[in-house]
């Protein structure tokens, strides 16, 4: 695994990086280069208005029949119970919360909280045998004073809800003749993005048999925040033709429970 941080900017570990990248792929390598993410970004062609609403829509309910609808068994996986609790602590406010287990839950929970100025005092994680998870958080706000305004209480419990949820957004939309995944995941206020949601994605779809034309990653802003994007162009499968419905959401299904861990 390549260490990335704080080094891709000199010319010697570009270099590198593209020396190995081009021994590994071989001759299926045409060409490999570096360029700064600002610059990659811009040049991402934009989402169509239609899609992106589909995409970024804030909530998915049991009954919606779209792309990224969840498959039955998964919905109840959808629960998450949070308490705020002000009584067992003169400084601290008590967050607790008991939802499914899945891969980066810490990472949703710290990185809401952040985004909420809330800084975390004490944690206490529990799992049990059934895959859910109890998670105790005494928590305060950045002027170091428990939080009991109760519309605030509201929306770091709704936020950390939706995030706890719906922490990435999976569809497959048809571009013309082509067909395409696309993946998003909300940035950071620091500008950092989720990680490891290229290599899950690319594992699910090897897992599948289905090859990738093309991959392109950019981020996207709506009114609330900034997405990362991963757009993934399809390779049509015998076993699962694109074009068929069935086969979109299976593979939509399948994508999602790499990411998720499930």
């Amino acid at each position: 695994m390549f260490q990335f941080r704080e080094l891709l900017h000199t010319r010697k570990r570009q270099d590198d990086t593209c020396q190995t990248l081009n021994a590994v792929l071989g001759e299926s390598c045409i060409s490999c280069e570096l360029q700064l993410a600002e610059g990659f970004q811009q040049g991402c062609s934009s989402l169509p208005p239609p899609i992106a609403e589909e995409l970024f829509r804030p909530e998915i309910s049991e009954g919606d029949v779209v792309s990224q609808a969840f498959s039955p068994d998964m919905s109840k996986l959808k629960k998450v119970n949070l308490v705020m609790d002000n009584s067992l602590s003169p400084s601290q406010t008590l967050l607790q919360m008991q939802c499914v287990d899945q891969k980066g839950l810490l990472y949703d929970i710290l990185r809401t909280l952040k985004d909420c100025d809330i800084q975390i005092s004490y944690g206490r994680f529990l799992s049990d045998n059934n895959g859910h998870r109890e998670v105790d958080l005494f928590i305060q706000q950045a002027d170091g004073k428990k939080v009991v305004d109760p519309e605030k209480q509201d929306s770091i419990c709704s936020r950390l809800r939706l995030e706890m949820l719906h922490p990435l957004r999976v569809i497959i939309v048809s571009r013309g003749p082509d067909t395409e995944l696309l993946v998003a995941n909300p940035v950071q206020l620091s500008g950092k993005g989720r990680p490891l949601v290229f290599y899950d994605v690319t594992l699910a779809l090897k897992l599948l048999g289905i090859c990738i034309f093309s991959a392109e990653i950019g981020r996207h802003t709506t009114s609330e925040r900034q997405w990362e994007v991963y757009r993934f162009r399809l390779d049509d499968n015998r076993e699962f033709p694109l074009a068929n419905k069935r086969a979109r959401s299976q593979i939509v299904d399948k994508v999602r429970r790499t990411l998720m861990g499930w």
